[in-house]
């Protein structure tokens, strides 16, 4: 009896560990698609090289982002964060528009949402190019809808996506010609 019970107790806790790997290897799959529309004339700003939504193409959309850890890889890109730049409305966080002299960030919705937003207006380290830059987060970059007048008609955000004002691109000695995208890593600070 005793050999038997050691065995099922074994047999349980090999198909919760590969139960709980299955569900780690899944943490981060697409959560659907999103079929685009055609801003109306004047809608969509394209600073900073934005895209706006073409008409019937097919968009992934995410819930979730990598998970984060001391070296998350992240995807970088460029937003204005004033008003009347393609970041569109004000920041999510305090509902604001920042100088984009002002190294502020907008993060993928996974990353942004988790703890219930408790990144809002705290301080992320970036890293690329040989240095480092601390950034204040203001705002979602949104990947789980688009296409719309909220979002500027812009496509939603890929889920690795570290959307920072040009003045983090200086921090982080970027030619302005080279200004657009940059793999990153980054780290809560």
């Amino acid at each position: 009896m005793g050999a038997c019970l050691r065995a099922c107790v074994l047999l349980i806790f090999l198909l919760f560990s590969q139960a709980s790997l299955q569900t780690q290897a899944q943490k981060c799959k697409p959560s659907g698609k999103l079929r685009g529309k055609k801003a109306p004339k004047g809608q969509c700003n394209t600073g900073n090289d934005s895209e706006c939504c073409k008409e019937g193409k097919i968009y992934t959309t995410y819930k979730c982002s990598p998970p984060v850890s001391k070296h998350t890889k992240a995807v970088l890109t460029i937003n204005s964060f004033e008003k009347g730049g393609d970041g569109g409305a004000p920041s999510e966080c305090d509902n604001k528009y920042h100088d984009d002299d002002t190294p502020v960030v907008a993060l993928s919705t996974g990353w942004f949402k988790a703890n219930n937003q408790g990144r809002c207006l705290n301080k992320i380290i970036i890293h690329a190019n040989g240095r480092s830059v601390e950034a204040m987060v203001v705002d979602e970059c949104d990947s789980t809808v688009g296409c719309d007048a909220d979002h500027d008609y812009q496509p939603p955000c890929p889920n690795n996506i570290v959307d920072a004002s040009k003045a983090v691109w200086k921090a982080l000695g970027v030619p302005k010609s080279d200004w657009g995208e940059l793999d990153i890593t980054w780290s809560d600070a």
